[in-house]
């Protein structure tokens, strides 16, 4: 728990939230200016701006209770959902879709392992997967303002994905050719 020792979880959540406003305050100026205009870029970096203000500490006031692992687990599947339905009415994207995507499922893998360990088996003894789990919710939430913003593909994820879908391709015409 370095990182929230340090830095204090507030504070590293806030830096999140205007992290994701300040990429879709750059993705509406980069709109205006006609550059990416068909693509989910504008209405990804809207939806999560929207949600992780809605989701961010600032909005607790609202809840009586604090928010548990597994309402982020919901509010990310919430996101993932409002980005797929983007996409399904757009049909372009750009290379920061896949990184949001891919951010969001191990967000959402964390949030569910601290989830079962701290609520499911009342852990309350810090331990390595709170550690893995401070630094790579943070790591992905700013590779994902940083993709938002740079919009590129910065850890090959696209490379990777395109190599898969060759391999799987591959070996499906290997295999077909080898039932004749």
């Amino acid at each position: 728990m370095f990182l929230t020792e340090q830095f204090g979880f507030f504070s590293l959540s806030a830096l999140s939230a205007w992290g994701f406003l300040m990429a879709f305050f750059f993705n509406v100026f980069v709109y205006s200016l006609d550059v990416k205009r068909r693509t989910t870029l504008l209405l990804s970096s809207f939806i999560m701006m929207l949600s992780y203000m809605a989701g961010d500490y600032f909005f607790t006031w609202i809840s009586s209770t604090a928010a548990t692992y597994f309402d982020w687990v919901l509010y990310d599947l919430a996101t993932v959902s409002a980005l797929l339905t983007g996409y399904y009415f757009i049909k372009k994207t750009t290379p920061s879709f896949l990184y949001l995507v891919v951010g969001l499922a191990v967000n959402i893998t964390l949030f569910i392992s601290l989830y079962i360990d701290v609520e499911l088996n009342r852990n309350s003894t810090p331990w390595l997967l709170w550690d893995i789990y401070a630094f790579g919710v943070n790591f992905v939430d700013y590779s994902m303002i940083a993709v938002l913003i740079i919009d590129r593909d910065i850890y090959g994820l696209h490379k990777l994905k395109k190599s898969i879908k060759s391999h799987f391709r591959n070996k499906k015409v290997v295999n077909t050719s080898n039932v004749s």
